[in-house]
């Protein structure tokens, strides 16, 4: 099917794509130059030398920027497939959809209906496609063609010349770089269905390592983004990643396919106003990711709303009043009854009771005057005694006491500094803590947050919500810019679908640009997204989960992951019990079973590890690559324990010798200087070795050193596994990370007794 062409050579097929690419970049550079003249006219047309008229005029710029942006993102191997239909058509497939200044399609947006028998056309089904052509671009210059003959005897009978030695494959034996790439041009069908898959509830992606689901839940994501347009462009994507590092590997990807506009943040960033970086120890995150934290917390903002044991004495002025346990009970239950949050809720009881002090105190002082025979009362003397309670330092003591109020920190630092404030809260709720779980959680107030913190803080945050006067500022300014940006639009004569009010209103906060959604959301708790994908989600605990679901009321989700990579020793056994409160959310689960990434021999030694172990794999993995000698082993004859530095390390010598090996080894099989290597070893190890937490040499050096946690998600050319057994210490889960994270070759070093399937055979 396949023959292989010499891209340097005068061939006539690449000289026929050359003229299609360069028409099509030509068609690109027009569409830059319209936007960037569309936004020199806003500059000159829209600054009128008022705080409104520049406003205006950074919109429209900021517009226009964001356009010419997007076709800046696509500039790389911008077209990369075509195919040859039963009807004499041609369809050439793009990250983009361009058509000609008279309005005829160029080139076929890959998410478009079109473009779908372009990545599911078999030979068995050809839905209508003859040839099917991947073309390899550089530099805008096509160097190589691959074609696929999907219905022989047509293309015999039309004289099709087939091409090359397949995409994928030629792909897949690349080096590796330090950011991930799109699989656009080589999605396979098993992948496409799922991109392209309903949006009807949460879906799950089940994929063990290198079958590509990270891919496929970032092109979904742009897939959704294409075909929804309308909705997610006012309610946004939201993706979740399990580390900084693996946030900017593929942070490359969406803005290659055009979507610039998707928030990506942690857990440990989730929170608008708090960076959580520290991690938990295995137990404590898995006690602090409990569902029962739910029950604890709503008892301890409960707990802010106390009833006094008997009726209170408060000096107001020069006058005496009293605060009946009654008056106090009937405002918590009017508070209550508003179903706002702690805080919220609060303004209304304070006023409820002050008003109730303030008539008490008029009356009072009714009576006293009706005594001495004065009867000229004056009608304000409500409103003047409600200023005194204000004043009054007893009844805002008694006031607040009734309903303190507090913020999300300061409420968790509270929980975890008070074990015995803590045993309290959680003495009557189901499936409580056990007293050496609470005994664990105690720290002082003020320690540095964890990533396991940040769901409880936002269930605080939930629970508590802000003032009611500060979000009564908040709309009231919202409202201003709204009305202003109406106005403006209208005396500019904007109202044609380009800009819209939201968008000037956006821009006319004190101190701001135009601020995208994207932007906006990040630093909004209550935003509300259309859409959110999740990747390595079997770490999420059940508190995490509730943390995403009110960010999402639709449920709409891409959750991708891999259950025998779950970090620690307790893996679930099925999606639907690791989901938590989001199982009622799933709609749909694929199953990714082949492995595009990991060498068979490498997948396979992998398993039989793990079997070996007692985790065998839950499901089926078949890898498409062999490679000759993807494996290797360094054995040491005695056992050795981690020291306090690498150079005081006995293995630090073999793994030097190991990394020389390796390095050799790239230099020679994808050129020198060329492919990347890791150096994976577990947690202790790596805080000895200064390995790599933040990603700061991770994906910019050519060798990285990290522990298995952070690898996760990650490939490289080349990676040495330093002591496995360590790594099985941290959970079998890790060292299942670490033996798939290669796409050419796996150097194990160990000392004492090798783990067995490592053995070299």
């Amino acid at each position: 099917m396949f023959e292989p062409v010499d891209a340097g050579s005068q061939d006539p097929e690449i000289a026929h794509e050359q003229a299609v690419v360069d028409a099509t970049y030509h068609r690109l550079d027009q569409l830059k130059d319209e936007y960037r003249l569309a936004q020199e006219r806003a500059h000159r047309q829209h600054g009128v030398g008022n705080a409104q008229g520049f406003t205006e005029r950074d919109v429209l710029s900021a517009h226009f920027s964001d356009l010419r942006e997007r076709l800046d993102q696509v500039e790389d191997r911008l077209v990369f497939g075509r195919i040859d239909m039963e009807d004499d058509l041609t369809h050439y497939v793009g990250r983009i959809g361009i058509s000609t200044a008279e309005g005829e399609p160029m080139l076929i947006d890959w998410r478009a209906p079109a473009s779908r028998p372009f990545y599911q056309a078999t030979a068995i089904d050809p839905q209508g496609v003859i040839r099917r052509r991947h073309l390899t671009t550089r530099a805008r210059r096509v160097t190589a063609i691959e074609d696929e003959a999907l219905d022989q005897e047509a293309a015999n009978k039309r004289n099709m010349t087939l091409q090359g030695e397949g995409a994928l494959m030629s792909a897949l034996s690349e080096a590796r770089q330090g950011h991930m790439t799109d699989i656009v041009s080589t999605i396979q069908a098993e992948q496409d269905s799922v991109i392209r898959s309903e949006d009807s509830g949460l879906v799950i992606v089940q994929g063990g390592p290198g079958t590509g689901k990270t891919a496929v839940a970032l092109h979904r994501a742009a897939y959704l983004l294409y075909t929804q347009r309308d909705r997610l462009q006012h309610s946004g994507v939201l993706l979740i990643g399990p580390s900084h590092v693996f946030l900017r590997y593929i942070e490359q990807v969406l803005p290659s396919l055009g979507e610039t506009g998707v928030v990506s943040v942690t857990m440990g960033d989730l929170l608008p106003g708090f960076h959580a970086q520290a991690h938990d120890s295995e137990r404590v995150a898995r006690i602090k990711g409990k569902a029962v934290w739910q029950s604890i917390i709503r008892r301890a903002v409960k707990g802010l709303q106390r009833v006094p044991d008997a009726d209170q004495e408060l000096r107001v002025w020069s006058r005496t009043v009293t605060l009946t346990v009654e008056d106090i009970r009937a405002a918590h239950a009017h508070a209550r009854r508003t179903g706002k949050p702690h805080n919220e809720a609060r303004d209304g009881f304070a006023l409820e009771l002050m008003d109730v002090l303030a008539r008490r105190l008029a009356a009072d002082e009714r009576d006293r005057r009706s005594r001495e025979g004065v009867h000229d009362v004056d009608g304000n003397d409500v409103e003047m005694w409600r200023q005194e309670i204000r004043d009054s330092v007893d009844a805002r003591r008694a006031i607040n006491l009734a309903w303190m109020p507090t913020s999300p920190l300061t409420l968790l630092e509270r929980i975890f500094a008070r074990p015995g404030y803590l045993e309290q809260l959680n003495a009557s709720v189901p499936n409580r803590l056990t007293f050496d779980e609470i005994a664990g959680l105690r720290r002082p107030k003020g320690s540095p947050l964890t990533v396991s913190d940040i769901p409880l803080l936002d269930e605080c945050a939930e629970l508590l919500g802000t003032s009611s006067a500060l979000r009564e500022r908040e709309n009231n300014e919202r409202a201003e810019r709204l009305a202003y940006a109406r106005e403006a639009i209208e005396r500019q004569n904007l109202g044609d679908g380009i800009v819209t009010a939201q968008m000037l209103a956006d821009a006319t906060r004190e101190g701001e640009s135009h601020s995208s959604l994207a932007e906006r959301a990040r630093r909004d708790r209550s935003w509300t997204y259309g859409h959110i994908v999740v990747d390595e989600a079997q770490e999420l605990s059940p508190m995490a989960w509730r943390a995403l679901l009110r960010r999402c009321p639709s449920r709409s989700f891409t959750v991708v992951g891999d259950l025998d990579q779950r970090r620690g020793h307790d893996r679930p056994s099925t999606w639907h019990e690791a989901l938590g409160p989001a199982a009622r959310a799933l709609s749909e689960e694929y199953v990714l079973t082949i492995s595009y990434r990991t060498p068979r021999q490498l997948i396979d030694r992998a398993q039989r590890v793990m079997a070996a172990v007692g985790e065998p794999m839950s499901g089926e993995l078949q890898a498409v690559r062999d490679v000759t000698d993807a494996y290797e082993l360094t054995h040491l004859a005695q056992e050795h324990q981690p020291p306090s530095s690498p150079e005081t390390d006995d293995m630090w010598e073999p793994t030097r010798e190991a990394i020389r090996r390796e390095l050799s080894v790239l230099d020679h099989t994808v050129g020198i200087g060329r492919g990347r290597l890791a150096i994976i070893m577990g947690s202790e190890r790596a805080d000895q070795w200064n390995a790599d937490t933040d990603g700061h040499t991770t994906l910019s050096e050519r060798v990285a050193v990290l522990s298995a946690t952070a690898a996760k998600g990650l490939e490289f050319d080349s990676v040495i596994v330093v002591e496995p057994s360590e790594i099985l210490g941290d959970g079998p889960g890790d060292l299942f990370v670490a033996l798939t994270r290669s796409t050419q070759r796996l150097h194990i070093v160990s000392s004492g007794q090798v783990l067995s399937g490592l053995e070299q055979n």
